[in-house]
């Protein structure tokens, strides 16, 4: 994508990132000469167990959910050695591109992570940026608190009642999800152990799901498709872990079933947060930090911000952007992976974003595979709607991209 002179040889981009990343930049082109200046991240936290002691209501599952040593909705070890892994990979992908040193600590303020409040997020920072800079001390600055966190759990400039009338306009509607949901039910209940013949009610795809207002908050989705998120969800976070096949889904859940019934972890953030006005609202703070990291005369080469799925699914409806990340659903956020936006310079002086999405493989995270020329994480360009340069799609004028997140910030509410 027109990165051959931004800090390192196309062939070495093609070693880092995989093929169809780099290619020879036209002479004369917008991407001649372009150099990567700087570079900002929307993480999610890596693996954590269930944010409760019973992941999904009783008389959901056959036999009870499989126990975890880590507290719940805190980092596993083998969560923060994952995010740690990609730490050390990003060292070596940043140094190749010119970015931060190959060796020692980065200069100053060069480096920044911020983190919610949360200890899976906070602890996520705190290990990337350890195996990004090692024993260089970086600090991770986030809240005391949820309630003092504005920036990845907002609480103003959102009406519950209008984002739940916003939600309820989503395409197609959920009453017909449960059609068009046959195969990822039928995927979903025969792990769960759950056999509609013999046991009553238990044949989820035939109970209501609906959406519930919250006062300043994003609507929640309750029923059917609410449990049938948390239930792959967690079954993903398992296999993440590590765990043994045996213990992931009882046995009973291939990766490929996998995949299936993450497509409601996608389709519970179209309902809830996919609406422009929630998406808009919710993700503003972000946007904003986005903007000001790429915008400022004075700002840091790296800007680390690491939260929740709700924060890329709601960034992702912020810019109407999609993304496919390693081995995941369509807008799927995995465990780890990160929304990301550079800054880039070409050789006439011209400045572009482009952004894009990177993640591990769920085996990548399941093994604890170092990460490496050879063996790289998911690392792929996105498009920016309203937001391109002639044929090149991904490539995205830094004027026109403030244009576009100024333009939706100073449409909100001032908060």
């Amino acid at each position: 994508m027109g990165l051959r002179n931004a800090g390192m040889t196309a062939l070495a981009l093609v070693a880092l990132l995989g093929p169809g990343i780099a290619k020879a930049a036209p002479a004369g082109g917008p991407t001649e000469g372009l150099k990567l200046e700087r570079m900002v991240m929307m993480m999610r936290h890596s693996v954590r167990p269930p944010t409760k002691r019973v992941a999904t209501p009783a008389g959901t599952t056959a036999q009870p959910w499989s126990a975890w040593s880590t507290p719940y909705g805190e980092l596993t070890p083998h969560g923060a050695e994952g995010a740690r892994l990609m730490g050390v990979y990003y060292r070596t992908f940043l140094g190749a591109r010119g970015l931060l040193p190959r060796d020692g600590c980065a200069a100053g303020d060069d480096v920044v992570a911020l983190a919610s409040s949360k200890q899976r997020a906070i602890k996520t920072a705190e290990m990337f940026v350890e195996g990004l800079q090692p024993g260089c001390g970086l600090k991770v600055d986030h809240p005391d608190s949820e309630e003092a966190d504005t920036i990845f759990h907002p609480s103003e400039g959102i009406d519950g009642d209008v984002a739940l009338r916003a939600a309820l306009r989503q395409k197609p509607g959920l009453a017909a999800e449960p059609r068009l949901r046959a195969a990822e039910f039928a995927v979903l209940q025969r792990v769960l152990g759950c056999d509609p013949a013999t046991k009553a009610g238990c044949d989820l795809a035939k109970k209501p799901s609906h959406l519930q207002a919250n006062k300043n908050d994003t609507p929640e989705l309750e029923g059917a498709l609410s449990v049938a998120s948390t239930a792959g969800q967690t079954i993903l976070l398992e296999y993440a872990e590590g765990k043994p096949m045996a213990e992931v889904g009882w046995g009973r859940a291939s990766k490929a079933d996998i995949q299936a019934m993450l497509r409601f972890h996608t389709l519970k953030f179209h309902y809830e947060v996919g609406a422009p006005y929630v998406a808009e609202r919710y993700a503003a703070p972000v946007a904003r930090k986005i903007l000001d990291a790429l915008s400022a005369a004075q700002a840091p080469k790296l800007t680390m911000l690491v939260g929740h799925d709700t924060n890329i699914a709601t960034l992702r409806g912020f810019f109407r952007a999609h993304f496919t990340a390693a081995d995941y659903p369509r807008d799927d956020p995995p465990p780890g992976g990160a929304m990301g936006f550079e800054l880039l310079k070409n050789a006439a002086g011209k400045r572009y974003v482009r952004a894009f999405y990177t993640a591990q493989t769920m085996d990548q995270l399941r093994e604890l595979q170092p990460l490496t020329a050879s063996n790289p994480p998911s690392f792929s360009y996105l498009e920016i709607p309203g937001c391109r340069v002639a044929d090149e799609a991904t490539l995205c004028p830094l004027e026109t991209f403030q244009k576009i997140v100024g333009g939706k910030l100073k449409a909100l509410p001032t908060r």
